[in-house]
């Protein structure tokens, strides 16, 4: 840990500084800190204040990656607008928010430990794959897109197609179209249908990483990229993520899949903002670009090196993006079928 008073030469100083404003650290309190690891676009620290414990989070403009890939850091107030229109359309599945300065950038909220919150990604890499938190997860994440959908108001609030350009669809699908000169067209495409289809608001990151397993259901972080626009990005994003853990830890592989499927059920149980079969068409169009995009893009799964693994996803992958299954139960079968082949190439 360190002492926070003494870093004077560091800018979290000024950060300091104002959360002793907001009242958060009491006065003649000497607090303390430690870097939480997780995430490439923010600095984010376990601050202790007396007997008080809280996370306080603040954008990076470079994102920690190989590639350049740089963002506004006006996107923590869009995170923190977020936080709080969930937590009034799925009451528990958020932190609470503690203090925002604009200002200095950053914000402090609810810590939730490890103990009693872990985290979905570590939970899915140890093969425990639970099929119905997967279903929950489906549900609060139609929840959110439903409390939204269609609202003007926040359509104007979270209109900004720059930020969310910057932060997900250049470093996923324009870099990778321009690694993949083949598939360059479907793939821009997908890019101008999603900035096309403004429907309700979205998360922009629901990756298991972001998604603590509470003892009440899910709670939903990282917010940086919050945007009115297509929901079916956030569907593909989070389902994904399940397609590519069976590469991880394939023995959980069957696991993953039902949750793959419990979860697609529960989103599409009851969509009223639009019909669902063209919800969907469109999330299963943009899950095998997100894939392609996690194996050759500018933030590339820590956990596919293997070369041989990476063209099998290419493999898969490329003839989807061409011609897209249009359903997510096609998609999800021909995954299953393919995986072994995927597998066997190590």
């Amino acid at each position: 840990m360190a002492r926070l008073d003494r870093m004077t030469d560091d800018p979290f100083a000024a950060v300091i500084a104002s959360l002793k404003r907001l009242g958060l650290i009491p006065a003649g309190v000497e607090p303390e800190l430690s870097p939480l690891t997780g995430g490439v676009a923010s600095d984010i620290w376990l601050v202790q204040a007396g007997e008080q414990q809280f996370v306080v989070k603040r954008a990076l403009e470079k994102l920690r990656v190989a590639a350049d890939w740089r963002a506004p850091v006006s996107r923590n107030a869009s995170e923190v607008a977020w936080f709080r229109r969930a937590g009034l359309a799925v009451p528990g599945a958020v932190p609470a928010i503690l203090a925002h300065d604009p200002a200095e950038g950053y914000f402090a909220m609810d810590y939730l430990p490890p103990a009693t919150h872990p985290v979905w990604k570590r939970e899915l890499q140890a093969g425990r794959a639970d099929p119905g938190f997967a279903a929950e997860v489906g549900t609060s994440l139609r929840k959110f897109h439903e409390s939204t959908a269609g609202k003007s108001g926040i359509a104007q609030d979270f209109n900004d197609d720059a930020l969310f350009k910057a932060i997900r669809l250049e470093p996923y699908l324009e870099f990778t179209a321009a690694r993949h000169k083949e598939i360059s067209g479907a793939l821009l495409g997908l890019v101008e249908r999603s900035l096309r289809n403004r429907r309700a608001l979205v998360h922009g990151d629901v990756s298991p990483k972001n998604i603590l397993v509470g003892p009440n259901g899910p709670v939903f972080l990282d917010a940086e990229c919050a945007w009115f626009g297509d929901p079916a990005f956030d569907v593909a994003f989070c389902l994904n993520h399940l397609l590519l853990k069976c590469l991880w830890t394939p023995s959980a592989a069957s696991r993953f899949l039902r949750s793959f499927d419990r979860l697609r059920d529960a989103y599409f149980s009851e969509i009223g903002w639009e019909p669902a079969a063209e919800l969907e068409a469109r999330v299963s169009a943009l899950l095998p670009a997100l894939l392609l995009a996690r194996i050759d893009g500018k933030s590339p799964v820590e956990y596919v090196e293997d070369e041989s693994i990476k063209r099998g996803v290419r493999g898969f992958a490329i003839p989807l993006i061409e011609a897209a299954p249009g359903d997510l139960p096609s998609l999800r079968s021909r995954w299953a079928e393919a995986l072994p082949r995927i597998l066997e190439k190590t």
